[in-house]
């Protein structure tokens, strides 16, 4: 995933690890916008007895920040509650589960969804299902059936979803942190190799997402549809996060955990990779904990990347000209931290003001293109990232791209990328996965299932 097990702390807490973040203005209800969140890394379908679950111990939240000062105007925060009808048995389900009121389904989860708008606190709704986890033929036998009927519109306006989904980030995890080998590049490698087709290896998995679509006019600052790609109030911020308590006493024999305390923020995420590339190790815990408005202290990380030093060294003589640029790297200070200004690509800004803070910006005026380029803005795409994120743009090629350079002419026109720069790739498209995504909410595909186990 591309937040996973990105910092130590939250490597051992997978359930409150964010993954992936996606924003877009949804292709089959354009005025309304799709923000996904994704927890719980690399879940393995056959996870059985106990399957993979929300924490009924953690606080999950969608936050937005509609005014461009790094802090959120609007929370949706998410509390889940684990229902066991018969602790006489090991087992998640003892026949078919053909609906969510299922008797035959043992380990059930519900959840309340609250919206803090502005420092106003609301419950939307309390007891919304969840769907099961995707076991096998016998015991989930309609699995696409039992995940819509876990789709719920609010009578606020939202609809929302929260259960297991297939993993959707294509990401050839075992030869990127393999000293950054990029396979079908990797004869130019340091330590080369002759080339091949890279090899998706988060596919197969599974994660759990929590997904809400929401008019557009409840996200703007002022209430109004946003038509206008130049106006500010188009823009939004998104970044989610999960919190827990600060004191916990272990109970042990003599009882469950008692919880006490403040909620303390353990993992966020806006940007794909940010604190997986961009953060070093000894600060990852701490970007965690804090807020996207604290982002000034990491904003030296991103003015000069690691990675980008790393490049030219790894793929010798492949990147002279990235060798050589030791200029701040203010094209990508406006991709990840305030938003590309007008004027740097024809029609476009998401925009959001000076503040360096880690969000991922969408322009919501911009309409979601009838020829998706899963190069995003890279690919001549206004309605891809980095405007905001679909399910299937190729983060890591157009970040790659970037880091290589071949986004710095947007700042210095005087600079000529290296040829690799436009070519760079770990090789995958959304092809390489194994489940497709769907056309409608929540668009993330059906989980994998345990019995027929692709991984």
């Amino acid at each position: 995933m591309s937040s996973h097990r990105e910092a130590p702390e939250i490597a051992n807490d997978p359930v409150a690890d964010n993954t992936d973040v996606y924003a877009f203005v949804s292709p089959d209800r354009t005025d309304t916008v799709t923000i996904i969140a994704n927890y719980i890394p690399l879940e393995e379908p056959a996870g059985g007895p106990n399957f993979f679950q929300f924490g009924d111990d953690v606080v999950y939240e969608i936050n937005i920040d509609n005014d461009g000062d790094g802090i959120e105007n609007i929370t949706y925060q998410f509390r889940f509650q684990t229902k066991i009808s018969n602790p006489e048995t090991f087992l998640y389900n003892t026949g078919q589960i053909t609906s969510l009121n299922s008797p035959n389904w043992n380990v059930r989860q519900f959840y309340s969804v609250t919206k803090i708008k502005n420092g106003a606190t609301r419950l939307l709704s309390s007891g919304l299902a969840s769907p099961p986890c995707r076991i096998g033929p016998s015991s989930t036998p309609n699995y696409p059936a039992l995940a819509q009927a876990a789709v719920h519109r609010l009578t606020s306006g939202e609809t929302v979803f929260a259960g297991q989904r297939a993993e959707g980030f294509y990401v050839d995890l075992g030869a990127i942190f393999d000293l950054a080998t990029l396979r079908p590049f990797q004869n130019l490698h340091i330590f080369p190799m002759p080339a091949e087709p890279g090899v998706n290896t988060s596919k197969g998995f599974n994660v759990h997402t929590i997904a809400l679509q929401i008019p557009k006019n409840q996200l703007t600052r002022d209430g109004a549809m946003p038509t206008d790609p130049k106006a500010p109030r188009s823009i939004i911020g998104i970044y989610a996060s999960a919190s827990r308590r600060k004191g916990v006493i272990r109970n042990g024999a003599q009882g469950p955990d008692t919880e006490s305390g403040p909620w303390v923020q353990v993992s966020r995420l806006g940007n794909p990779l940010f604190n997986e590339v961009i953060v070093p190790i000894g600060d990852k815990d701490r970007w965690n904990a804090l807020d996207p408005k604290d982002d000034s202290q990491f904003l030296k990380y991103v003015q000069h990347p690691e990675l980008a030093g790393l490049l030219p060294v790894l793929y010798p003589g492949v990147f002279p000209n990235l060798a050589a640029l030791t200029a701040v790297r203010a094209d990508l200070v406006a991709i990840l931290l305030t938003g590309i200004p007008a004027g740097l690509i024809p029609g476009f800004q998401n925009f959001t003001g000076p503040t360096p803070a880690d969000l991922l910006r969408l322009n919501m005026a911009i309409p979601p293109s009838s020829s998706p380029n899963i190069l995003g803005l890279l690919g001549g795409d206004l309605a891809g990232f980095p405007n905001g994120r679909r399910v299937f743009d190729d983060v890591v090629t157009i970040e790659l791209r970037a880091i290589a350079g071949v986004t710095y002419p947007l700042i210095n026109p005087a600079f000529k990328p290296d040829a690799a720069s436009s070519v760079i790739t770990d090789g995958l498209t959304p092809k390489d996965n194994n489940v497709p995504f769907l056309t409608s909410f929540p668009y993330l595909g059906v989980p994998n299932e345990g019995f027929n186990n692709p991984t």
